[in-house]
Formats: C-alpha cells, structure tokens, sequence
C-alpha cells in the first residue's frame, strides 16, 4: 500500500532512502536544510554533493520547507546527524500529532545529555511512535541494488512490520526487532569502533590487530546496552556484529575513512573536513565515555579513543596502553 513518507536530511544515506522507498511506489518527500541544493535536486535530480552518478526518480518531492514537508506524512524518516536532531524535532512540534510514527535512520547519542535518539523523540514530542532502522548498510551499495540486510526495532510490532513491508525489496532484506536501546546502542556504538579500525589500518597494523579491535569492541558494545536494559542477543545481530564489520572493514566508512586519516596523522578536524561529511563516531565518542563513567561500565577501547580525539594521545602509545593492561579473563 502507497504511504505518505517525509526524509529529514538529504545526504548519502538520505538520498539512498528516498530512491529505494520512491522506487518500491511510496509518495516520498525529502527535507533539505540548504535551499540551493534542494533547487539543484529539484531541477537535476542528481545529488551531486554525495552520490552524483546516481539518478533520482521524478516523483520524489524536494523541499526546504520543513513544516510543509512533514505536514501530511505518514511516516517521518529522521536522516540527519544526531547532534541536529533535537533542534530539527522543536523545527515541527506542531505538526507531531499523537500516533505519529517517527523513523530513526541516523546512528549516534547526543552529546551532553547522552541520549538516546529514542530518548530525545520522547522528550520532544507527545505520543508518536519510534522506531530505528539500523544494520550493515553502505548507501553506495543500496543504490546499486546489491544485497542488503537491515533491521527495524519497535517496540510495537504491528507498527514494526508495517515499516518492514515499506522498505523490503528484492535487494533490500528488513528483519524486526522488539530491542529499540539494542538496536540503537549497537548502531551508534559501532562507529566508535570503526574510528579505532581505521587508526589501526593508518598506522599499518594487520589484520590480528583490526580483528581484535572489533572482537573486544562488541564486547564493550554489549557491556553498555545491557547495563541499559537491552538485551545482549541483539549484539550477535545485525544492528549489532554485522553493522560493526561493514562500518570496521569497508572504505566507503567514513568513520573508517577519518580514523585511517588520524592514523596517518592528521588532526580530528583535518581528517573530518577531508572526509566531507559528519563523522558520527567522533561526537559518540564523547557521548560514550560520559555514559560509561555516569553507569560505571568499563570500556578501556572507547576511553582510549576518548584520549585519541580530546587529548591528542599518542595512538602507538595508546596502543601499547592497551595491550599492557592487566591480565585477565575473557569475558563481557
């Protein structure tokens, strides 16, 4: 059944979205802060800033009118950065109706507060409906229809697997999940991770060093979302391992792509403004190492990176800080 669909945010993942619902019969509208891009859309329909060899069907909407956008939606995809989606949420609390349905497709917890996406909808909005759509997802492969598996967590099913039916394609394979912090907690975590892997790979460690990495950092993924009540299960999932070893592994990361740059030694800033676009992992980073002291977890890789990003430690010394831990046994 056709539904009424408004993207927050017209980025790589944004614009990968809004193809693959407009192309499964959707009525999809897509929100842009920038006027002059939004008009490039329009007229082009080629996102030339983040995907410009991918053309855009003629019936998605293009809009930098946020209230007009969300007004007779259905279904709101949030696709921005996790930072800016509290200020976009106050941008249309009028028009958050009771029983709205709100999509989170972003990946990241707030700095300051640490809060969860799902946290900052309840907070800023009366009665909709939240779910995460997360999992191992490079928006350049969506676009070119390779084979692709999500998750979609909700804490009511109906509502779960009415968005699965919107999103499944032959390509596009969507599971539902009733863990939402799991799902989140994996999904924003896993960018933290990803910045290590690619510190790794900048600095010419091999393969042992990365698979360690992202091994002992599922472990500290789990340590965290199940002292925040999600279920450890969901960790072995897609929002959990899976999204870890495409964002870990894959050059199209550009969490990956920033840590590599670091790696080699460049500054945060430098290595994000060669990126291009928001490096998740960075904010989260900051976000994290708040939450695991406030909940007494122990998370030595994210503290590591925490000193990485602030404090501009060493990243071979970091390392070494690492490995010369204390012994101890193999577990959560």
């Amino acid at each position: 059944m056709k539904k009424k669909i408004t993207l927050l945010g017209g980025g790589s993942w944004g614009t990968a979205l809004s193809k693959l619902l407009s192309e499964n019969g959707h009525e999809v509208t897509v929100w842009l802060r920038d006027e002059n891009q939004c008009i490039e859309l329009r007229n082009e329909r080629v996102n030339k800033k983040y995907m410009p060899d991918v053309k855009l069907p003629d019936d998605i909407v293009f809009t930098w009118d946020i209230n007009e956008a969300v007004k007779d939606a259905e279904y709101i995809l949030i696709v921005t950065p996790t930072q800016k989606i509290r200020s976009v949420l106050r941008q249309i609390k009028p028009e958050l109706k009771t029983g709205r349905i709100i999509i989170n497709a972003s990946k990241g917890i707030e700095i300051g507060t640490m809060s969860l996406v799902s946290d900052i909808v309840e907070e800023e909005t009366e009665n909709c409906i939240f779910a995460d759509l997360t999992g191992p997802t490079i928006a350049k492969e969506v676009v070119a229809k390779m084979p692709t598996a999500i998750t979609v967590a909700c804490k009511e099913k109906k509502v779960a697997e009415e968005i699965q039916d919107m999103f499944m394609t032959s390509y596009f394979r969507v599971y539902t999940n009733d863990d939402v912090i799991g799902a989140e907690i994996g999904g924003a975590l896993k960018n933290i991770i990803a910045l290590g892997a690619g510190i790794s790979d900048g600095i010419g460690y091999g393969d042992n060093a990365k698979a360690a990495l992202m091994n002992r950092g599922i472990v500290e993924i789990a340590r965290l979302g199940t002292a925040m009540g999600a279920d450890v299960k969901t960790f072995f999932g897609l929002s959990g391992i899976g999204d870890l070893m495409v964002t870990c592994m894959s050059k199209f990361s550009r969490n990956w792509n920033a840590g590599y740059l670091i790696g080699q030694g460049l500054s945060k800033d430098d290595a994000v403004k060669k990126v291009g676009m928001v490096v998740e992992g960075i904010s989260t980073t900051y976000a994290v190492y708040e939450l695991a002291e406030k909940l007494g977890v122990d998370m030595p890789i994210v503290s590591a990176m925490y000193e990485v990003l602030e404090n501009n430690a060493d990243v071979k010394e970091t390392v070494n800080k690492l490995m010369l831990r204390d012994k101890k046994e193999e577990k959560l």
